[in-house]
């Protein structure tokens, strides 16, 4: 752990507990005491720009949000990298066919061309309320870096078919996040370590969900949280305690990270 000099974090499942949805105040403490201790802190999550909670007076140094198409400090860009455009389209006829309406995410908003109830509730896990956009056709001319929709897993293939330039991000068993063929976490992390002049070595994350395999594949050292899919918790170095029981900072504290 001496090496550790930069760590990134999934939100949802990790820093915030689903069912409260808020971070718990020892978590908080954890994260304060870690930049404290020179720690650069990264978010790394699938949610948007727009629908990052409020974490108080904690400043990270780096947002790798739409799992990894955009990845910013402050007013920098570190990397953008939106939906093709022909992509676009092509998912979200698929997604008609199904009967899905679909969510189109810009930087600055989220905008939906329907509703139901698997979407509206995907919505719900980051505290937010589905609504339809009026102004829908024209958040279309905006770069889309991500498409939400409600689905199950069987569906994916015929969701992305004839779109050669996407693949599906899971988080969540009855919604998908459709992003570019060539981002993602491990991405997201890659871009963001060169722009701080770090290595892999030098990088650890935490994380709960499916799309957070390749973000623990791609740093020194990857630990999967107490409540994370079986996926996650393969492929990590370690496990730590339950979001719900302040896993993370049992964790930092147990091996001397704080």
């Amino acid at each position: 752990m001496e090496q550790i000099r930069i760590i990134f974090f999934d939100i949802d499942g990790t820093l915030v507990d689903p069912r409260t949805g808020k971070i718990s105040p020892m978590t908080f403490q954890a994260l304060q005491r870690l930049r404290e201790r020179g720690m650069r802190l990264c978010i790394c999550t699938g949610r948007a720009p727009s629908s990052l909670p409020d974490f108080d007076e904690m400043q990270f140094d780096a947002f790798c949000t739409f799992n990894g198409s955009l990845c910013y400090a402050g007013d920098q860009v570190i990397f953008s990298n939106p939906l093709p455009k022909e992509d676009v389209a092509r998912v979200m006829e698929n997604a008609a066919a199904l009967g899905r309406p679909v969510t189109v995410a810009t930087r600055r908003r989220l905008a939906a061309n329907g509703y139901d109830e698997d979407l509206a509730d995907y919505y719900r896990l980051a505290d937010r309320e589905l609504t339809v956009a009026e102004d829908f056709e024209q958040a279309l001319h905006e770069d889309i870096y991500q498409i939400m929709l409600g689905c199950r897993a069987k569906d994916h293939p015929a969701i992305i078919q004839g779109a050669p330039g996407v693949k599906p991000a899971i988080s969540w068993d009855r919604a998908v996040d459709i992003i570019p063929i060539n981002s993602g976490k491990a991405t997201a992390i890659a871009e963001t370590l060169r722009f701080f002049g770090l290595t892999a070595n030098e990088a650890m994350a935490f994380g709960d969900g499916q799309n957070d395999v390749t973000m623990l594949q791609s740093v020194g050292f990857g630990v999967a949280m107490g409540n994370a899919a079986e996926q996650l918790k393969a492929v990590a170095d370690d496990v730590c305690g339950d979001v719900a029981q302040d896993g993370i900072y049992h964790y930092c504290l147990d091996h001397g990270l704080i």
